[in-house]
C-alpha cells in the first residue's frame, strides 16, 4: 500500500476538442509510465466554442464561421488525423455533420463522476463524435453513451430534460476561463502547475512524478 500522498490531476477539456481526445490518451498512456505514483484525476469541463447555440449548428457553417472555408480545415484536419492515429485513435472528420454545444455532454461526464465512470464516459463521447461522426445534439445519442458505460438510461434522459447542473457546469467552465485556461487541453498538476497541449507521454509522466515527489516532500517537512 502506498503511503504517498495522492497527486491532483484536473484534466481542463472538451469532447470536441480533437487535441483532447489526443491529449487523454497521451496522459493514459504517461500514468502507465508511472504506476508507483498515485493520482486522482478529475475531468473539468471546457467550452471550446462557447458561442455554438443549444441545439448545435451544421459541420459547414461552423468550419467556415471558425476557419473561413470548409477547405481551409482540409489541411488542419490531416495533421490532426495523422496525430490521432499514431496514438491507436480514429478521427472521421468527413463523418461529422454536426456541431455540438457540449454543456449536456460535460452534464454527462459529471453524473458519470458519481459512479466513477467519468474518463469512460468522456472517452465514448470522443469516440461518438470523432470516429463514428455521432450527432452530440441528440438526446437519443447521448441517452445511448451514457447507457453504454452503465448508466441509467431513464434517469439520464430524465435529468437531461432539466437543467440540472447546467449552472455548476458552466461556473466551472467559467472558473477555468478567469484562470487563464484558453487552451485545452490543459492538466492541472496540484492546483498550482499548469501544462496546456496535448504534450507527448513521457514529458506528462516525467511532470507527474517531479509534482508528486514536490508535494510529498513537503508533506513530509
Amino acid at each position: 500500500m502506498s503511503t504517498l500522498k495522492p497527486l491532483k490531476i484536473d484534466i481542463v477539456s472538451d469532447v470536441v476538442c480533437p487535441w483532447c481526445y489526443i491529449g487523454k490518451r497521451r496522459i493514459e498512456n504517461a500514468l502507465a509510465l508511472v504506476p508507483d505514483v498515485p493520482v486522482e484525476v478529475r475531468w473539468r469541463p471546457f467550452f471550446l466554442n462557447s458561442w455554438v447555440p443549444r441545439e448545435g449548428i451544421s459541420r459547414d457553417e461552423y468550419l467556415t464561421a471558425k476557419f473561413g472555408s470548409v477547405e481551409a480545415y482540409k489541411n488542419i484536419a490531416a495533421r490532426v488525423v495523422t496525430a490521432a492515429g499514431e496514438e491507436g485513435l480514429t478521427y472521421r472528420p468527413d463523418l461529422v455533420k454536426r456541431q455540438p454545444n457540449t454543456i449536456d455532454c460535460h452534464r454527462l461526464i459529471h453524473w458519470a463522476e458519481a459512479q466513477g465512470k467519468s474518463a469512460e464516459m468522456k472517452q465514448r463521447l470522443m469516440e461518438l463524435y470523432f470516429r463514428d461522426g455521432g450527432d452530440l445534439t441528440d438526446v437519443n445519442v447521448l441517452v445511448q453513451a451514457a447507457t453504454d458505460v452503465g448508466l441509467d438510461a431513464e434517469d439520464i434522459r430524465k435529468r437531461l430534460a432539466t437543467d440540472e447542473d447546467v449552472a455548476l457546469i458552466s461556473g466551472q467552465a467559467q472558473e477555468a476561463s478567469d484562470k487563464g485556461i484558453s487552451g485545452v487541453p490543459t492538466f492541472v498538476f496540484a492546483q498550482k502547475y499548469a501544462v496546456s497541449g496535448a504534450q507527448p507521454a513521457d514529458q506528462l509522466a516525467r511532470a507527474i512524478r517531479q509534482v508528486s515527489g514536490e508535494i510529498n516532500a513537503q508533506a513530509a517537512e
